[in-house]
């Protein structure tokens, strides 16, 4: 397996394992994948990563902003996919354990994740990671009419902002 940075010659692929997201039901409560210039407007321009295996993209992952305000500036929320044909081969594990590490590399000290309480796989991973359940946000927001709970999950650093 390899991670490395994102290209924008990954996009039709890493726009493709987000769409598996979606259809999945339980990774985002986007209906539609973005377009190149809304995916790249909405994540940062660092800690942008791809993973490969046999040289396929099968996963990606990446930040984006919490707020605009200055005191918020190191707190960012994660956005990790894994190819339904790459899941339990610690893809997300290896993507998430370097997101961490470039992060910290760019100066964030806090990490978050929103995660439908039925993703017990991805909570399981951030918690692997060193994130911490703060709880559940009830009815946050409906997917086809359907009410979903949320679990807020956040990893502080221990070398950033400390």
């Amino acid at each position: 397996m390899n991670i490395r940075t994102f290209d924008t010659a990954d996009f039709t692929d890493v726009s493709a394992i987000y769409q598996e997201g979606i259809d999945g039901g339980n990774a985002t409560f986007a209906l539609k994948t973005k377009t190149w210039p809304e995916w790249d407007a909405a994540m940062l321009p660092s800690c942008r990563l791809v993973a490969e295996i046999d040289h396929k993209r099968v996963g990606w992952a990446g930040l984006s902003a919490t707020s605009t305000r200055e005191a918020y500036a190191g707190v960012v929320e994660v956005s990790i996919y894994v190819s339904d044909k790459a899941k339990g081969n610690g893809v997300g594990y290896s993507m998430l354990c370097e997101l961490i590490t470039q992060s910290e590399s760019a100066g964030f000290w806090t990490l978050q994740a929103a995660i439908f309480t039925e993703n017990q796989a991805s909570i399981k991973l951030h918690q692997k990671c060193g994130f911490k359940i703060l709880g559940v946000r009830e009815r946050l927001g409906k997917i086809h009419g359907v009410w979903r709970d949320v679990v807020l999950m956040e990893r502080r650093s221990d070398k950033v902002g400390i």
